[in-house]
């Protein structure tokens, strides 16, 4: 009780103060309107009578206002939003004490002078508004006064625009005497030397490190979360110079909405320097193509499957199947859907897709509308070494899933494929590839639509070079390169997941899309970029060591969306492969030799499947042998 009254007086105080406070702003008002209109000599009704007036001159603003809700704002956070609020509170008010007026002619104390009332209502608006963004001002603190206080870290924003607006209102309201924007770098001539808030641009990116001196800068902060890679790389690299750290705002709509701040500003990472620029699929095909389906992801524990299970949920399934063989895995995408409180059902199914009875089970027992096929084994040099498990797991089981999505009417069957499929030289590639000519099969035979989504490497997935790399730059290297010349496609995992739900939409059924995946990075050019966004220096602080192409490998991949070799389809980054279909017997056979060859689990695989796949004629070739450089 004690404790309710004392937040309630200390409420009530508050109020009290800002209605103190805009009361003495609508005196001050009223009386320079008279003064001015009467050239500073007594009006002839007296001072008297002016100040009978003001009482209900005030009363009539305090009402309109509190009506408006203008009482309602903390002073702190008024900005140009609220000012419509205080138009609206005051134009009331003079309409109403015109009113009054009108209707009450006689009475001496309502009849100022029109020009007073209109005049009056121009003053107060503006008074009301100075006196908050004044008292915001204080509260967030003067550049001048943090200066003085000491212990601070000057903050360096690369583009002055919104999200560089929305930075510097972040550091005065967060922790004014922590950190401090000492300038702006923008390469728009047209913002040189202009302000936002106070803070004034200082020059071009290319001019960071002398400004980082001159000004004593301990932190750059990109302030742009639309930003080239080509601008993130030039500041990264600008940065490593100054020997000083670069950061990256969060999402604009992440700020904009209160779900970041600026003590969430991170740490550019590798994402951010691909040689690409992300696009992601507006979305509206995928939640046309699950809304209010029953999904099932395989491999849902994995990179992949765990990114699909992520975005399926968000498209508002009516219910979603997780399929993994993993008991950890599983438990660990479980525990993050959870966690985001969906009002969509979910069920972590553990179990194996080669497992017939259990899939069976599943099938019958749920009739989902859409399988999305993420769980393969994908590490080539280990597949290498174990080519018999590539030809159950990758090929036989996805056959006999494929089988049994038409048994039970499964609208359509998704296939998460490579680039490795492209003219494969390893033993994952190349059941990879079969994979997609047994599903282009399989798509002859019932009503099932099958399709296939190619794409190259994505950044972050579990067994790939970034994790690898940070792991090893951690340990204070060396940092392992197979080959100098060694390419590959790199795509974030959110933007290939989302395209893959794109493609699924699109598809009519027998289909191999293709990602375009831009251009292709050099991973040493990956690794030193890595080096330097941990602070350090390739070949000096962290040593580079090439130690040979592994097995299975090529130098580079081949992912081509030209004419030649694609068709284009309604999105920009999904293309259809120009492929053509196995005939049945020869698919027959493929089947027959991939079946024994899995049972006797000798190291003549991979001969017999480039064997198998020497003589199937494509458009663009995409089944013939790799003509490149690779281990024996």
């Amino acid at each position: 009780m004690k404790q309710d009254m004392k937040v309630f007086f200390s409420l009530f105080l508050a109020k009290g103060i800002c209605l103190a406070a805009d009361c003495v702003v609508m005196a001050v008002a009223y009386l320079t309107a008279f003064i001015l209109r009467f050239e500073f000599r007594e009006p002839f009704w007296g001072w008297k009578q002016v100040a009978v007036s003001f009482a209900v001159v005030c009363v009539v603003q305090v009402l309109c206002l509190f009506l408006w809700g203008c009482y309602r704002l903390i002073w702190r956070f008024t900005g140009i939003a609220d000012v419509p609020r205080f138009i609206g509170g005051v134009a009331t008010a003079t309409v109403l004490l015109i009113l009054m007026r009108l209707l009450f002619p006689d009475l001496r104390w309502l009849r100022p002078p029109y020009s007073i009332t209109f005049f009056n209502s121009f003053l107060v608006t503006g008074g009301l508004l100075a006196v908050r963004l004044l008292a915001r001002g204080v509260q967030e603190g003067s550049f001048a006064w943090t200066a003085l206080s000491g212990g601070f870290k000057h903050v360096l924003l690369v583009g002055a625009g919104v999200e560089g607006d929305l930075i510097v209102r972040e550091l005065r309201r967060q922790n004014p005497r922590d950190r401090i924007p000492v300038g702006f770098l923008d390469d728009d001539p047209a913002k040189l030397n202009a302000s936002i808030l106070g803070v004034r641009v200082l020059g071009t990116i290319a001019q960071l490190p002398e400004v980082v001196r001159k000004r004593k800068v301990d932190e750059v902060v990109v302030s742009m979360t639309r930003a080239p890679r080509s601008v993130i790389r030039n500041v990264v690299k600008l940065c490593e110079q100054a020997r000083i750290p670069a950061r990256i705002v969060p999402g604009y709509y992440e700020l904009i909405q209160g779900r970041t701040t600026v003590s969430q500003v991170r740490n550019i990472d590798i994402t951010d320097l691909l040689g690409r620029e992300e696009q992601a699929a507006d979305g509206s095909g995928a939640i046309t193509l699950l809304n209010r389906k029953i999904v099932l992801v395989t491999g849902a524990g994995g990179s992949i499957g765990s990114e699909i299970a992520r975005q399926v949920l968000r498209a508002g399934p009516s219910l979603l199947l997780l399929v993994e063989r993993s008991e950890f895995a599983l438990y660990e995408i479980a525990r993050e859907l959870r966690s985001l409180n969906s009002s969509v059902p979910f069920i972590p199914v553990l179990g194996d897709i080669a497992d017939e009875a259990r899939m069976t089970a599943l099938l019958s027992g749920y009739k989902p509308n859409l399988i999305l096929h993420a769980a393969a084994y994908k590490h080539v040099p280990l597949m290498e070494e174990n080519p018999s498990e590539a030809l159950k797991n990758n090929v036989l089981a996805t056959r006999a899933l494929g089988e049994l999505a038409i048994a039970h009417n499964v609208d359509r069957f998704v296939l998460i494929s490579t680039d490795k499929a492209v003219r494969p030289i390893s033993v994952m590639g190349a059941s990879k590839r079969l994979c997609e000519i047994v599903l282009q099969d399989l798509n002859r035979r019932g009503k099932t639509r099958f399709s296939a989504v190619r794409f190259g490497n994505v950044l972050g997935s579990s067994g790939s070079v970034v994790p690898l790399f940070a792991e090893q730059i951690r340990r204070g290297g060396p940092v392992t390169v197979t080959h100098p010349d060694m390419k590959r496609y790199f795509m974030t995992i959110s933007e290939a997941v989302s395209l893959v739900l794109e493609a699924a939409a699109i598809a009519e059924g027998g289909e191999v899309f293709v990602l375009d995946m831009g251009t292709p990075v050099r991973i040493v050019t990956l690794a030193e970029e890595m080096i330097s966004l941990y602070g350090l220096r390739p070949y000096v602080d962290i040593p580079i060591v090439f130690t040979g192409v592994r097995p299975g490998e090529k130098l580079f991949e081949e992912l081509d969306v030209s004419e030649k070799s694609a068709f284009k389809t309604g999105h920009t980054r999904i293309f259809k492969g120009r492929i053509n279909e196995v005939p049945e017997e020869k698919v027959a056979e493929i089947l027959s030799v991939c079946k024994r060859l899995a049972a006797g689990g000798g190291m003549e695989i991979s001969g017999e499947l480039q064997r198998l796949l020497r003589n199937e004629a494509a458009e663009d070739g995409a089944t013939a042998p790799a003509k490149q450089e690779a281990a024996p």
